[in-house]
């Protein structure tokens, strides 16, 4: 009966994450998110030298999301798994983030456009 190794099969394919790995990723996260308390505390609160708008938000919400990916990527381990499997998980994601975004225009509306009642005023 042959032995096996499963420890060693699983590094010959180059897939996983190393040690060396795991700190790279855990640096570009820290830098990100020291990127956003800078702007944040320093920037925006402490010196005032940016003010608070759309562009602001959308910074934000862009670091997010690269900080997002470096989770779900490696930690998470997406990144080493099937493209198909990838390309689903993504496509769930996008239809949340779009019904969502649906949930709350339609909400918007009807707080906006309902008539008012005595018993249920709008708030």
């Amino acid at each position: 009966m042959a032995h096996h190794d499963h420890t060693l099969d699983a590094h010959a394919h180059g897939e996983g994450m190393g040690v060396k790995r795991i700190w790279q990723v855990f640096g570009i996260l820290l830098f990100i998110t020291a990127i956003e308390f800078l702007v944040a505390l320093g920037f925006v609160h402490h010196w005032q030298i940016v003010t608070k708008g759309a562009a602001l938000y959308a910074f934000y919400i862009v670091l997010t999301l690269i900080k997002a990916y470096y989770i779900v990527a490696f930690f998470m381990h997406l990144k080493f798994e099937k493209k198909s499997f990838i390309i689903t998980c993504s496509i769930v994601f996008i239809f949340i983030v779009y019904f969502i975004v649906l949930m709350l225009i339609e909400g918007n509306f009807l707080l906006n456009h309902l008539h008012e009642h005595p018993v249920y005023p709008n708030k």
